[in-house]
C-alpha cells in the first residue's frame, strides 16, 4: 500500500512537470488531467489505508487535507489553462 501511495504521489508531480515542459495546449492539459487523476487515486489509497488500520486518524486527516488541497490546485491550473486558451482563440 505504501509503495502504491508513493507511486501516485510521484505521478502527480511528474505529470505536472511534464505538462509544464510541453508547448501545446492539448499536451499541457493532458498531463495536468493525468496529475489530477493521480491525486484522486492517492485520496482513495489514503481512505483504504485508514479503513484497514494502516493509517491513524491524525495522519489520515493531515495527508487527506494536503492531498485535497493539491488536487484542487491542479484543477484550478487546468481551468486557468482552458480559460486562457479560450481567450486566445
Amino acid at each position: 500500500m505504501k509503495q502504491q501511495m508513493e507511486r501516485s504521489a510521484l505521478s502527480i508531480t511528474s505529470n505536472i512537470a511534464e505538462g509544464f515542459g510541453r508547448q501545446s495546449f492539448q499536451d499541457k492539459k493532458h498531463f495536468y488531467i493525468i496529475a489530477r487523476g493521480s491525486g484522486y487515486e492517492l485520496l482513495n489509497q489514503l481512505i483504504v489505508a485508514k479503513d484497514t488500520g494502516r493509517l491513524g486518524e491524525e495522519e489520515f486527516d493531515k495527508l487527506t487535507q494536503f492531498s485535497l488541497d493539491s488536487t484542487r490546485l491542479i484543477h484550478g491550473l487546468i481551468r486557468s489553462l482552458v480559460k486562457n486558451d479560450n481567450t486566445n482563440s
